[in-house]
């Protein structure tokens, strides 16, 4: 990933996250890094830590471990003394927040050393109440707001008082390096089919859930779709969850449960956290996302497009940016078991042949707008544009 922005002499890029374990933002997090060191900065990344420190590290970035995850208002003020001390020693040129509790402290830290400030809405934050709109905010109190998808930026003008030109929609990107089917061997395809106990040869139409084994993903609906089928006299597909649970052995624990009491076992198997999630996208033909609750963007229905796999998603949020209904995958009523037995079944019975050509449209368009380097590009010019904006008022 090449950057094409001119960075000022001696950038040093702060971001804020939570932690470095998995998911959307922290991806970007290290994708942004990443091509900050590749510009010439210097980037900082304060965070609890997590599995993905090493690969900040291996791009030149660094950690700052601060418990900027917690809530606790106490622990926030101490996080923004932390931050000023921070900013002030490694000479900060400007602070990027992804989350809300970080963001508090972050802007503190900011506006006490006159440092510009952005931050990332990578989620729809939804408020009952004022204080929680509030609360959310924080988010838009900088000088600049990026949403990582139109859907998200339409959410942040609606519910904020925000100006138009304040906020700019930078798309999440995908390291199209890490997900290009030419650098997957197929011994790597063969050692995640032997891990999972996937048969060679299995004649069986594959699907891959990727994702958290959280409530929100949806895979119950999914079982209870894959019940009806198996209840049709249908056994002529196989259905992969692969995601960590996060300590929610309860959720995990109900989901097999499911799977065992509907004499799934031998259609649904639960295998974990996956660490090669390209290979696991050229195992299966057809990805899945069924979220019960809109996903700003959806990078596991991008990255499985650009792997050339056609995807089934819930027909709400960003993903009805990303997938085109009968050209790179299909959209499924939301929480709607009978419709997803319906689109699984159909999927199936397009053969592999439509579901190739599909691929093949899906890869293509997602190289075109979902590259990660054309988000982090957009991101350095919006940090361009801060800087520029902060020199016109001070020059």
């Amino acid at each position: 990933m090449q950057a094409s922005v001119t960075l000022p002499p001696d950038f040093t890029l702060l971001q804020v996250v939570p932690e470095l374990e998995t998911g959307g933002a922290e991806q970007t997090t290290i994708d942004v890094a990443q091509a900050v060191v590749r510009a010439g900065g210097k980037a900082l990344v304060a965070a609890r830590g997590g599995r993905m420190v090493a690969r900040l590290e291996a791009d030149g970035g660094r950690l700052v471990p601060m418990p900027v995850q917690s809530k606790n208002p106490l622990v926030m003020l101490g996080n923004a003394a932390r931050l000023v001390d921070l900013i002030r020693k490694e000479k900060v040129t400007l602070v990027h927040a992804r989350s809300r509790a970080p963001a508090f402290s972050a802007l503190w830290a900011a506006h006490a050393t006159g440092t510009p400030f952005v931050a990332t809405y990578h989620g729809v934050y939804k408020a009952k109440s004022g204080l929680k709109r509030w609360y959310n905010a924080v988010m838009t109190r900088g000088d600049l707001v990026i949403a990582n998808s139109d859907y998200t930026r339409d959410h942040v003008l609606a519910e904020h008082s925000l100006a138009a030109e304040r906020i700019v929609s930078i798309p999440r990107g995908v390291d199209l390096e890490r997900f290009d089917p030419a650098r997957v061997t197929p011994e790597r395809i063969e050692a995640l089919r032997r891990a999972w106990g996937l048969p060679v040869d299995d004649p069986r139409t594959s699907f891959l859930l990727g994702g958290r084994l959280t409530r929100i993903k949806g895979h119950l609906s999914i079982v209870e779709a894959a019940a009806s089928l198996k209840a049709k006299g249908r056994d002529d597909f196989v259905i992969i969850f692969a995601g960590d649970d996060q300590g929610r052995t309860g959720y995990r624990e109900e989901v097999e449960a499911a799977i065992a009491a509907a004499g799934l076992n031998d259609q649904i198997k639960v295998v974990g956290h996956c660490d090669d999630m390209p290979a696991a996208y050229l195992l299966a033909d057809v990805a899945m996302l069924p979220t019960i609750v809109p996903e700003s963007f959806g990078r596991t229905a991008v990255e499985p497009q650009a792997m050339g796999r056609p995807v089934l998603a819930s027909n709400h949020g960003g993903v009805t940016e990303t997938v085109l209904p009968g050209k790179t995958g299909w959209l499924v009523k939301v929480d709607d078991a009978p419709a997803w037995a319906v689109a699984i079944a159909k999927a199936i019975d397009v053969g592999p042949e439509k579901r190739a050509r599909m691929g093949e449209t899906a890869a293509k368009r997602a190289r075109q707008l979902y590259s990660a380097e054309a988000m982090c590009n957009a991101t350095l010019a919006a940090y361009e544009r801060v800087l520029a904006a902060r020199a016109g008022v001070t020059g």
